[in-house]
Formats: C-alpha cells, sequence, structure tokens
C-alpha cells in the first residue's frame, strides 16, 4: 500500500525558465525647422497622453538639443506610436521625424 508521501517522492518537476523583462524603446522626436512647436505639442498630447504643461517641456527640449524622448515602451507599442505620429505628421504637411531606440 502506498501513501502519499511514498508518491511524492516519484513526483518530477521541472524548473521553469527565468523569463527576461521585454525589451524597452524610448520614442524620440528630432528637431527639424518646418514643423511647428505647436505642432509638436500637440502630436505630444495626442498620441503619448502627456499634458500640455509636459507635451511643451518635451518640445522645448527637442527644441534645443535636437531630440528628446516622448516617452518609453514596449517594442510594438513604440512602433504604433511612431507610425501613427509620423502619419498623422505627413498628412498635415509637417517633415516631424519620430524615431524608436532600444532603452
Amino acid at each position: 500500500m502506498s501513501t502519499d508521501r511514498d508518491t511524492q517522492k516519484n513526483v518530477i518537476t521541472k524548473d521553469r525558465a527565468k523569463t527576461d523583462k521585454p525589451r524597452l524603446f524610448k520614442v524620440l522626436f528630432h528637431n527639424d525647422d518646418y514643423t511647428t512647436q505647436e505642432f509638436v505639442v500637440d502630436a505630444l498630447t495626442r498620441f503619448f497622453n502627456l499634458d500640455r504643461t509636459a507635451a511643451t517641456r518635451v518640445m522645448l527640449l527637442v527644441h534645443r538639443t535636437g531630440s528628446g524622448v516622448a516617452g518609453v515602451y514596449s517594442r510594438e507599442v513604440a512602433e504604433t506610436k511612431v507610425r501613427q505620429t509620423t502619419e498623422y505628421a505627413r498628412s498635415h504637411g509637417h517633415p516631424l521625424l519620430v524615431t524608436m531606440e532600444p532603452e
């Protein structure tokens, strides 16, 4: 007659592989001489859910330094935000460059 203790000795367990956290990507806005500051603030509030004050801060950083981080996201979300923002800019006649890079 076997007991619970006997059957527990024969249980095989697998170690679970540790999963790494997904890589995050920064979405960057780049300065140009044609896209208006107001349009950049609009895009930041529209696609990155920044309030007007935070969007203005990012826009000024882009203007002063040449680029600025709009947000940090998973690859899929970052790709979507880059595409949406770029399409929106083109549809309004702006050459705004928005890119992503690993954090």
